[in-house]
């Protein structure tokens, strides 16, 4: 089984060399790892470090943007370039620590999973540095699960992993934050399943350069609305019967 994490970063000079050595040093058991590190059009030297770091660790893919495009393509990008069995989403803020990644992979050597995320409720310890955030990411959480039938605890967490088969049919559009929760609604529209496991939390404040702001909020709920009604299809081939429409369609054969 192969594993590939997408590093999407943005002027974080302070710590993408610390996330990418993190991130090797993670022991993945059976499992091999491709890094792909997408660059958003840094301006404040993170693009020099990458340059070295490509030169001293070649196995490691860094895909730079001509111009910053948003959070949300960075991760489409690196979708585009993975080869791996699963693709996981690894912050480049050091929030989200890389050593949770062979819990990961241990789970979907087991289970198999159609997706699996990062949940930073589960397991009874919430920490965050501001109230709003906490409640304004599970009222989203509520939306997700009455709008798509999910069972989730922590929709807008960062780290996420999602089958390669999976990934590649899905019909993603957003560009910025919003692919936070494109992404788990076309997931549950198609028919898949999401399972969360608990995983450590080191919350950023904004004096820091954490980005995400109110407005996102309200983004999140248009872009959920917009999936619930179906304006954007589900899968690249919108053919494609998702496994949901297909148990119907095989409940509904008269058997002789």
């Amino acid at each position: 089984m192969k594993l590939s994490v997408i590093i999407c970063c943005y002027n974080e000079r302070e710590f993408i060399e610390q996330v990418i050595a993190a991130t090797r040093a993670v022991d993945l058991g059976a499992w091999e790892r491709e890094i792909i590190v997408v660059d958003n059009c840094s301006t404040d030297g993170t693009r020099e470090i990458l340059h070295r770091i490509e030169q001293d660790a070649p196995e490691i893919n860094v895909v730079y943007h001509a111009q910053n495009m948003g959070k949300g393509q960075s991760i489409r990008t690196g979708i585009a370039h993975m080869t791996g069995d699963y693709m996981l989403i690894q912050d480049a803020d050091l929030e989200y620590d890389p050593a949770e990644h062979r819990r990961f992979c241990d789970f979907a050597a087991v289970y198999k999973p159609d997706a699996l995320f990062g949940s930073r409720v589960l397991g009874g310890k919430i920490v965050t540095n501001y109230q709003r955030t906490y409640w304004g990411n599970q009222f989203l959480t509520f939306v997700t699960n009455l709008l798509f039938g999910g069972n989730l605890t922590d929709v807008a967490t960062a780290t996420k992993m999602v089958r390669a088969d999976v990934i590649h049919n899905l019909h993603l559009t957003t560009t910025d934050f919003n692919l936070d929760f494109e992404l788990p609604n076309k997931i549950l529209l198609a028919g898949f399943q999401i399972d969360e496991i608990p995983i450590s939390y080191r919350p950023r404040t904004y004096a820091q350069g954490k980005k995400i702001q109110a407005k996102h909020g309200l983004f999140a709920i248009l872009t959920m609305l917009r999936d619930w009604i179906g304006i954007t299809p589900v899968f690249v081939d919108d053919t494609l019967p998702s496994e949901r429409e297909m148990k119907r369609m095989v409940d509904s054969v008269d058997l002789p």
